[in-house]
This record gives structure tokens, sequence and C-alpha cells, in this order.
């Protein structure tokens, strides 16, 4: 009993070094997760976030053209569409099929502000009409309580690259580098440091969203859940690095 206690403490000082070394720089303190304003009462209500295929379980692949609609425990979720991915940016040993399973299963973060920052201009620039939101997570804490389940990325995995004849990779499931992993697996395919790291993933969902959740960006106050008021904040002050530094006038504030 003795031994194995002594290596479970191991284990978790391991696991904590690996999460220090990932969020010691000041700009990564966070995680920031995108998403649709109509989304976040389901979010708020169940307390979790999902991956598209807990969402939709009899997805098999397929690629989405459009934005879909799915109703869950009563509630109205959004699912992105998939981007058209070049057959030339995919590992001959995986199908877009399989690769489309394999990015539904997860659930996506940024970890820097300036990706955050750039995902929000290019789907204003797409859905101009849609009201989208943030969610900013503290990044120890989100990763230290689900470990076992969060992989790494030094690419955005779903993208479609403008010029995939100039990539230096191909798209697989070998991009996804488990978190005990890191600096263990050295390839020029997974992140080696901190600052490679271009995306963060959750395998098939996130508990207790509310616990880990710093602030929460609207376009629209009203699309505030209540039970983030506290954490409300206008998405223009994620946009301007100014206010999101300074700015400390919360909605729930504003309205007092």
């Amino acid at each position: 009993m003795e031994a194995n206690e002594r290596k479970r403490k191991l284990i978790m000082v391991g696991n904590e070094a690996i999460v220090e070394a990932i969020t010691k720089s000041k700009g990564r303190k966070s995680l920031y997760h995108f998403t649709r304003e109509r989304n976040l009462p389901a979010i708020a209500h169940l307390d979790i976030l999902l991956s598209s295929a807990q969402i939709n379980p009899d997805y098999r692949g397929e690629r989405r053209l459009k934005a879909e609609k799915v109703i869950r425990n009563g509630y109205s979720m959004m699912r992105n569409a998939h981007l058209r991915i070049p057959d030339s940016m995919m590992d001959p040993e995986i199908t877009q099929e399989q690769f489309r399973v394999c990015l539904d299963q997860h659930v996506f973060f940024w970890p820097t502000l300036k990706d955050c920052q750039k995902m929000i201009s290019t789907y204003k620039r797409r859905e101009p009409e849609e009201r989208f939101s943030v969610l900013e997570f503290d990044a120890a804490s989100l990763l230290s309580s689900h470990y076992s389940t969060v992989k790494l990325s030094k690419y955005d995995s779903g993208s479609s690259p403008r010029f995939p004849a100039r990539c230096s990779y191909k798209k697989s499931l070998n991009m996804f580098l488990p978190l005990d992993l890191f600096k263990v697996v050295l390839s020029n395919l997974v992140p080696g440091k901190a600052s490679e790291i271009k995306e963060v993933l959750i395998e098939e969902q996130v508990l207790k969203v509310s616990s880990h959740l710093r602030s929460v960006y609207v376009e629209n106050k009203e699309d505030l859940p209540k039970r983030w008021s506290h954490l409300g904040r206008p998405l223009a002050d994620l946009q301007d690095p100014s206010l999101y530094k300074h700015n400390d006038t919360y909605y729930n504030k504003e309205s007092n």
C-alpha cells in the first residue's frame, strides 16, 4: 500500500510539473473556448462542454457543409461546419472521414489570446449575422482536472491551409499528443515546448465548467446566463488588447 501511495504521489508531482511548464508563460495562463451565443444556455444549464460527437452520437464522419442545430436534453446546440481540407494535406494512412470523426470527439481550446482573436475575426467575416461568445478558463485548473483526456497540437487541426503545398506536415491522428507525453515524444509533428502548442483538445466533454471559468465574453448582454452574470464581459474587450488587460467593468457591475 505504501509503495502504491508513493507511486501515486510521484505521478501527481510529474503531472503538476507538466501543467506548470505549459502554463508558466504570462500569455498562457488561460484557455479560450470559442462558441455561439445560442449555445450558452445549454452549457450553463448542464455545466458541461460536449464534443460534437457527444451532442450527436449518430455522426459517422460525413462532412458538415454548414452549421447544424441539434436538440439535446431540451436545449438547442449548434455544431460548426467542417472546413474542406485538401486531400493533399492528409496522411496516406487516414481518410478524411476518419479524421473528422476524431475531431468531433474533442472539445477545442485556444492557448493564447492572439489565436482566439484570429478565430473571432474569421467567424465574424464568415457569418456576420451570428453572435459569438468566448469562455475563458483558468488553464492550470482545467488541464489538471482533465489531465488524462487532454491532448496538445502543434497545428490548427481543423484548418484548411490556404497553400497546402507549402505545409511541412500532414494531418493525422499522430498530431495529437497526450498531455502526459509532453516533452517525452520528440517529433516535428507534435509540440516540444509550450510556445509550440497551437491547440488544446479535451476528449468527449469538459465537466464542472463553472469551477474553471474566469470570464464569459458575449456580444449581447441578454444572452449571458444568470449563473455567470458576475463573469460577463463584452466580446469587444477580448478583441481589443487594451480593454482585455485593463477593463474590469463586468456586465453585472454596469447594471448596478
